[in-house]
């Protein structure tokens, strides 16, 4: 009996001290974490560029017209005959004239196609479509030519790309560049001329060809022409009409 007593304690004191240690507590899961690389924040702008970005507060996207699947460059329609090489782009607009100077140092092929696009009157009555104050001014769609679609602004090409020719000429107050779709190769007839410098262009895959010589007070006067949001809320869009009543090439001995 006194055997029993003791097994009997012994049991009690076991239940005892297993009901002493600390409890046991589930740790919930982990959020999952992403590996992919934060997408840079774009601001509607200022690309372009960018279109066009450009913010700085980050500039707005780089100029270019809406995207596009990549697709191979189409070879231009050769020129009907060369251009001299020192000659110079007039670009009369309806806010005044300014006089292009050309790189053909950096972008031989850039600079051949917008001459033949010139002179067989691509241009005129074309109209600046995309205008952001201290960015840059944007044009060469042949799709202004109708001021009823506005809606396809911005879309239009000459039906065929280029090559990029990226160089090194930065993208300061006064140069003139090829806007192009973000794919490579795929610029065609638009062209933006820069308000201001801007760094992010240059390290993009922009094509410089050229700067104003003259001309400086009417790329301001139309970089100042007032503005209304585009359909995806960039300030941009003219509210009057700046058109290109015509490009010419000139020699530039006859600019003064």
């Amino acid at each position: 009996m006194k055997n029993l007593t003791c097994c009997f304690s012994l049991v009690i004191g076991l239940a005892l001290f297993s009901g002493c240690g600390e409890k046991s507590e589930t740790t919930p899961p982990q959020p999952a974490v992403s590996n992919a690389p934060a997408r840079p924040a774009v601001s509607n702008a200022p690309a372009t560029p960018a279109a066009t970005a450009p913010a700085t507060p980050v500039p707005p996207a780089p100029p270019a017209p809406p995207a596009a699947p990549a697709v191979p460059p189409v070879p231009a329609p050769a020129a009907a005959a060369p251009v001299a090489a020192n000659d110079v782009a007039l670009i009369s607009t309806t806010d005044g004239d300014m006089v292009v100077e050309f790189w053909s140092d950096a972008a031989p092929a850039t600079i051949a196609n917008f001459k033949k696009l010139a002179t067989t009157k691509f241009y005129d009555g074309t109209a600046f479509h995309r205008i952001i104050k201290t960015f840059m001014v944007q044009a060469g769609d042949p799709n202004t030519k109708d001021a009823d679609n506005k809606a396809a602004y911005g879309t239009g090409g000459p039906g065929y790309t280029i090559p990029d020719e990226k160089n090194s000429h930065k993208h300061d107050r006064g140069v003139i560049a090829m806007a192009n779709t973000g794919a490579p190769n795929s610029g065609g007839s638009q062209f933006y001329i820069c308000l201001a410098p801007q760094p992010m262009l240059d390290a993009a895959n922009y094509t410089t060809f050229g700067h104003l010589i003259k001309g400086d007070d009417v790329l301001e006067k139309i970089g100042n022409t007032p503005v209304g949001p585009s359909g995806r809320g960039e300030m941009s869009v003219p509210a009057q009409r700046v058109e290109i009543t015509s490009i010419k090439i000139v020699p530039a001995s006859s600019v003064k």
